[in-house]
């Protein structure tokens, strides 16, 4: 077993370089071997930030064949995969076929998890490609990843390429490379590539996405969101996460490290890659102030963590912002250390309104003269949540999930799914709000100079329809509680 987690880290490594084998990218595209940080992956992420790109079929509106009954298969079951395998058991329409993890007690633990009966998956582990023999099931039509960052993208390709559609953790990719053959390989196999933001369907982010649907803040002009969340203890703890994968991220990459929870939600606000699409950006990082001083701290009680004393820790405050072809304007924020309240801030501006939450209660104005009123607020609410809440609200907040944001995701996902409907969340969207992350590495690197975005979606942007929120089509997944 200790060889095979060395073996499975290793893989880790190479996918996180683009090298496990899974490319479509022409020949000479792929980036050679370069630590993240260093002046070749620097100049690849602009490199391929500028890359031209032909579509070969366009995903965004795609609707796939109808699957009556979703059979799945779930690939890493540490914190989030296991709830994810508890949340869907509660649908109906659905089958869990099979649950991998590198950890055969995970396996086992994410099983028990299982809330109805009906469910009988093969468990995988032990080996570094026990992934892969789950994917090549004929009988799974979709391949849940919740694995560490370096995995996301070889293990949805190769899933992809063996006719599953995919949804996969954040952030999509490591690598802009990767980006790029993730648009590919779902063009080529007309196969859903859907990255799991649960944001997009926190109450206050649909509540805001159907007032702006609705006209209500009139042109939107400018948008705010953030991952301020002190996890900065948690990184150096090693029953956290598996081989402290995500403090890694944070000693390797300086930039916003996970800008898609603040940012999914304000692009499905401003449409983009469906009417508008972001342009460039810029971005700034502080200098570190707290992860040093963390790992001298933790190494003083465990000699074993010595290794992380000296190391260039990604500043603790990074600040991108971003401009949209249209000309709306976003910002986005990374803290994961600071002493602060949670905080995705969730800022929407328009002509004629503002809405906001975090870290104080959402709230709602029409002029500058302040916000409305709690009775005014709730007539708005009463007026503008929009029918997923209303068909399926109370029972999320019942299963859980992050408030239930989670579990609408999942219902959403399945539903669209099992009727044939488009993505809310392509892999356009995957691909561009991942690459945010990424190009601001590049500029914090550089005095934050601009640097244009990738257009993933080669143009199509200015024809795709917005996300479909009315529940006119589909809506026809049922659920049920555990009792």
């Amino acid at each position: 077993m200790k060889n095979n987690r060395r073996d499975f880290l290793k893989l880790a490594s190479l996918a996180g370089l683009g090298l496990t084998g899974t490319t479509l990218l022409p020949a000479g595209t792929l980036a050679q071997v370069a630590p993240a940080g260093s002046k070749n992956r620097l100049e690849q992420i602009r490199r391929q930030s500028a890359r031209k790109y032909t579509q070969r079929f366009n995903m965004c509106g795609y609707a796939a064949p109808k699957i009556d009954t979703v059979r799945i298969g779930y690939i890493g079951l540490g914190n989030r995969g296991g709830a994810a395998v508890e949340r869907i058991s509660y649908l109906d329409g659905i089958e869990i076929k099979g649950l991998c993890d590198i950890r055969p007690e995970k396996a086992s633990e994410a099983k028990a998890r299982i809330k109805r009966p009906g469910h009988n998956p093969q468990l995988y582990s032990g080996t570094t490609d026990a992934w892969k023999q789950l994917c090549d099931r004929k009988d799974i039509d979709l391949i849940y990843i919740c694995t560490p960052w370096s995995l996301h993208t070889p293990m949805a390709l190769y899933a992809m390429k063996q006719g599953k559609h995919v949804a996969m953790e954040i952030p999509a990719a490591t690598t802009v490379e990767e980006c790029w053959q993730l648009v590919e390989t779902s063009e080529t196999t007309r196969k859903h590539c859907v990255m799991l933001e649960n944001c997009c369907y926190d109450f206050f982010e649909l509540l805001t996405l159907n007032m702006a649907r609705q006209g209500f803040f009139g042109e939107i002009v400018h948008g705010e969101g953030a991952y301020i969340h002190d996890i900065g203890d948690s990184l150096f703890d090693k029953t956290k996460r598996y081989d402290l994968w995500r403090l890694k991220e944070n000693a390797k990459r300086n930039g916003n490290l996970y800008p898609t929870h603040g940012l999914g939600p304000i692009c499905q606000v401003m449409n983009i890659n469906r009417g508008d699409s972001m342009e460039y950006l810029t971005s700034v990082s502080s200098n570190d102030f707290m992860l040093e001083q963390l790992a001298e701290e933790t190494a003083a009680k465990d000699p074993s963590m010595k290794e992380w004393v000296g190391k260039p820790f990604r500043g603790n405050m990074n600040t991108t912002t971003i401009r949209t072809r249209k000309g709306r304007t976003i910002m986005v924020q990374h803290d994961v250390t600071s002493h602060r309240p949670y905080s995705r801030i969730h800022l929407v501006s328009g002509t004629r309104a503002v809405a906001q939450k975090y870290p104080l209660e959402p709230r709602i104005a029409v002029s500058h003269e302040g916000w409305v009123t709690p009775e005014e607020f709730k007539k708005l609410e009463e007026k503008y949540t929009p029918p997923i809440i209303h068909k399926l609200g109370e029972m999320a907040k019942q299963i859980g999930g992050h408030g239930g944001m989670d579990f609408l995701m999942d219902w959403r996902l399945i539903d669209c799914l099992r009727n044939g409907l488009p993505m809310d969340m392509d892999v356009y969207d995957a691909a561009s709000w991942t690459s945010v992350g990424l190009l601001s590495e590049w500029s914090v690197a550089n005095r934050s100079n601009s640097i244009d975005m990738p257009d993933f979606t080669a143009g199509a942007w200015k024809t795709n329809q917005p996300v479909d929120i009315s529940l006119t089509t589909g809506g026809t997944t049922t659920a049920r509680n555990a009792s």
